[in-house]
Order: structure tokens, then sequence, then C-alpha cells
């Protein structure tokens, strides 16, 4: 796998993702919802401060904080992509990791310019691109916009159940958008797989393998 195929998938992913976000932005009241199958897929829009899945983190200065980290975080991940490649890893581990850049970088394109190029979506407006009078927002202090919605269960638990006992449940209750599920999907996917992923193939021509080629045949001529 080259250099080109880790942009190539950034790239895809970032435009899946900022196209849904834009069309929600400039088509949906924040809140507003559409069922897409039956009751168990749902776009739901809202906006979050904070990291993935709507966590929120320390405020304005946490705000900032964050985006900064991962402003560098993307810049680092880009770096050690070239190193993975040269270093002849796993092309999974490859392409999970253009995943995770790719939501990285997703989101931060949110936290840096969204506050700048749209005004404020509320209940009882969509808002505007480009508008005259400025955004709702500085530098870096944009809003992630979030639209994935996907309720798999809704009900009362059996009373057997620990904790949540008799309580009315919903899975899967996070609202969440691409940029989320590309980063869950490349580190879920790390994990599961961790033992083929992060071993590196080894070249045939590797000095080790030819020194101990060369010590068997001459143990055999003996």
């Amino acid at each position: 796998m080259k250099y080109r195929h880790v942009v190539i998938i950034v790239i895809l992913v970032l435009l899946v993702d900022q196209a849904l976000k834009f069309w929600i932005k400039t088509n949906m009241f924040l809140t507003q919802e559409h069922t897409i199958f039956a009751d168990w897929f749902h776009i739901h829009f809202i906006e979050n401060e904070g990291m993935a899945y709507g966590l929120q983190f320390g405020g304005d200065f946490g705000k900032i904080f964050l985006t900064l980290f991962r402003l560098i975080a993307v810049v680092v991940g880009f770096v050690y992509m070239k190193r993975l490649i040269r270093d002849g890893y796993h092309r999974g581990l490859l392409i999970c990791g253009s995943l995770i850049l790719a939501g990285a970088a997703g989101n931060l394109i949110d936290s840096m310019f969204y506050g700048l190029i749209f005004t404020e979506s509320t209940p009882a407006d969509v808002a505007k691109f480009l508008p005259e009078g400025g955004g709702y927002a500085s530098f870096l202090h944009g809003k992630v916009v979030d639209m994935l919605y996907f309720p798999l269960y809704k009900g009362t638990l059996p009373t057997w159940v620990p904790v949540w006992g008799g309580e009315y449940f919903i899975f899967f209750r996070p609202v969440f958008n691409i940029a989320d599920a590309a980063i869950s999907v490349g580190v879920i996917s790390i994990l599961l797989f961790q033992k083929r992923f992060l071993t590196r193939k080894v070249p045939a021509t590797h000095p080790t393998v030819e020194t101990n080629t060369l010590a068997d045949d001459q143990h055999q001529v003996m």
C-alpha cells in the first residue's frame, strides 16, 4: 500500500462526512428528525462542542484545547503513516489508520471553520452558508454536527437485569456522524486484529535471513 492510497481514503471519507454535514446544516432545523428505516435508523440533527458521540470536554478552554489537540494529532498522524508504510506494516493497519485520520480531520473541520461559515442552527431556523454578517462563532469554536441515530432497541428492561432492571432503555442512544464512525471502525478493527495488523512484513532479502541460510548450507557440507 502506498501513501497516495492513504490520502485517497482520507479524502473520500472527508467528502462523504462533510457533504452530509453541509446538507444537514443547510436543510434541517436543530433537533429535527427524519425516519429512514422503520424505527431503528433516524437522521436526528444535533450539535456538540466536545468529543465524539456528544461527549463534553471542559468548557471554552477545553474546546480550544481539544481542537488544537486534534490538529496536532492529524498532522502527526499523516507523518506517522509514512513511517508505517516504509516499514512494511499490514495493509489492514494502514487502512484503519487512514479511517482514524479521516475521522479526526472531519470533526476538526467542524471545530475550526463551521462557526465562521454558518449562522447558528436553532429549532426555529435553518443555518445559512457564508452569511454577510459572519458566522455564529470565532475560529476554533465551531460545533460538531451529528446526525446518525440508531435506536436498535427501545423498551422497559426486565426486573432481573442488574442496575437498569425495570427502567426504560434505549440501545444505541448516542447520535454521531460519519467521522465518528470512521474512528470507531478503525480503532475497533485494530483491537480485534492487532496480532495480524501489528506485524511487519520482513523482506526476502533481509540480511538476517541471508546469514542464516548461508550458515545452514555450510553445516550441510560439513
